[in-house]
């Protein structure tokens, strides 16, 4: 079995923990990153959905973006350059939960589940059903680490 798969994907966390240094746990973005994308840069980088347009690596919607530049700064001041880069779009969802994911909306200390949840269905993810599945596949690959 080739270890390329696996040196790859090393160095592709490596990096991602390099660019960040924010507030949610690198562990639980890189597998928000991984479960999106497999933590790749998507061609192209913009795709529809049934609901808005995703873009980058973390399936970033627009008004996440504009969200998250409350917390985030200018974040390349435009929404698809910024989920063209790693290091904005990895930006763009830490600002964006450190609006959401707070001890004061969800009661508790933020977790990886409520990062997860928020991520996938805005801010009150965290108190819907329909977020749970998602989160089971950001906890697998917390417990397994992800697989190419």
């Amino acid at each position: 079995m080739s270890k390329a798969p696996v040196i790859l994907l090393a160095s592709l966390i490596g990096c991602l923990s390099v660019v960040h240094a924010g507030y949610v746990p690198d562990a639980c973005i890189n597998c928000i990153c991984y479960v999106e994308s497999g933590c790749r840069m998507p061609d192209p980088i913009c795709h529809m959905d049934t609901k808005s347009l995703l873009c980058g690596p973390f399936r970033l919607r627009h008004s996440h973006w504009l969200d998250s530049l409350q917390k985030g700064g200018p974040l390349m001041n435009d929404y698809q350059r910024c989920a063209a880069s790693w290091a904005c779009s990895r930006q763009a969802l830490d600002a964006y939960l450190q609006l959401y994911a707070v001890s004061s909306r969800l009661g508790h200390s933020p977790t990886c589940q409520d990062f997860a949840r928020i991520h996938h269905e805005g801010p009150n993810g965290f108190k819907s059903a329909a977020t749970i599945e998602y989160w089971e596949k950001v906890k697998k690959c917390l417990e397994r680490g992800p697989t190419l």
